[in-house]
């Protein structure tokens, strides 16, 4: 009887530590969309986009999925031809890309219930959001580049990144973003071109003045934040517009909660322009590097459109992108006055 008890603890240990080995239908519906709606716009919005790999772990509240990864760990069983799983080991709220298992980069991903997304399609844009973060970490060089910023202060973890001691409530600071931050929407808003050509100089200026009264860390800081969060919200903005023309497959429009990408395009939009205005920098601290970058991406698509073929050469700040569109226009007028 012993001997049929401690069979039986054993067979209940191992049952307990085996995950749920079925990927639940809605969720495989939805990271298949990702993939689906990626390869139809990932290099219209970024050359070569595609040629980055994007592997992906959902993680449920029972287990973790990976797909797409080269080369799997070992503690992943394969499940079919596109799925490995093991037992959960990440926060089923967790929404990060990282190297997990060594490069390539990983986007690991909650389910949309237990994220910020909570609905099926600002999940499946917000998977482009991070993909682009791939993007970035793919580029050579990436994360020594990181490290020599000089920022982390011992901090191997990269948790400095989010906990980096940036003078938000210093009310110099403060208010000089405010400023800069309505110079950028004003000028984003102008219609005109003689208008926003002004409004755009007039911002590049303060940018310029803002950026020159932080302290070297604090402005390396926070240029650093707007070109890698700023401009994957950026991002994110331009993959739902392009999406708004993308035919979704069946399954995923049979989905409950799925909202045609068309009506959420502008709704992104205009969410990120009044989270801007909205924007209080001792409030919103680091945060507030999302709706200012992603807005100074749009800004930067006015002024030049080949920006993006720039972005990667000058990494980790979008400085010399404005100061290269700067000086531009000070030699078209002083051709001009010739």
């Amino acid at each position: 009887m012993r001997v049929l008890s401690t069979i039986l603890l054993l067979i209940s240990a191992a049952l307990a530590q085996t995950p749920n080995q079925h990927l639940p239908a809605e969720d495989a519906v939805r990271v298949r969309e990702f993939y689906r709606l990626a390869s139809t716009i990932q290099d219209q919005l970024w050359p070569n986009w595609s040629s980055i790999p994007a592997p992906l772990l959902l993680i449920t509240d029972e287990a973790e999925f990976l797909t797409h990864h080269p080369s799997p760990p070992r503690e992943f069983q394969r499940i079919d031809d596109s799925f490995y799983v093991r037992p959960r080991r990440f926060s089923t709220d967790l929404l990060a890309t990282f190297p997990a298992f060594g490069p390539p980069s990983v986007i690991v991903i909650g389910q949309p219930r237990n994220t910020a997304s909570k609905r099926s399609t600002p999940w499946l844009i917000t998977l482009m959001h991070e993909h682009f973060h791939q993007l970035q970490n793919a580029q050579p060089g990436y994360f020594d580049t990181v490290k020599n910023l000089g920022l982390n202060r011992g901090d191997s973890s990269g948790m400095w990144m989010l906990n980096y001691a940036f003078p938000y409530d210093k009310p110099e600071v403060k208010q000089g973003f405010a400023r800069l931050r309505d110079r950028l929407l004003s000028a984003l808003s102008e219609v005109d071109a003689a208008p926003f050509k002004n409004a755009a100089n007039q911002y590049v200026q303060e940018r310029k003045e803002f950026f020159a009264r932080l302290s070297p860390d604090d402005a390396r800081y926070l240029n650093f934040q707007i070109w890698q969060e700023g401009i994957a919200r950026y991002t994110e903005i331009k993959a739902a517009e392009a999406a708004a023309h993308y035919r979704p497959s069946s399954e995923y429009t049979a989905l409950a909660d799925a909202e045609p990408l068309s009506e959420y395009a502008p709704k992104l939009r205009a969410a990120t322009l009044d989270e801007l205005k909205r924007a209080d920098l001792a409030e919103s601290k680091r945060t507030v590097v999302y709706s200012f970058g992603a807005v100074e991406g749009l800004l930067l698509d006015r002024l030049n459109a080949g920006w993006k073929e720039q972005y990667f050469k000058h990494a980790l700040s979008l400085e010399t992108l404005f100061t290269q569109e700067s000086n531009r226009q000070s030699d078209r007028s002083s051709d001009k006055a010739k």
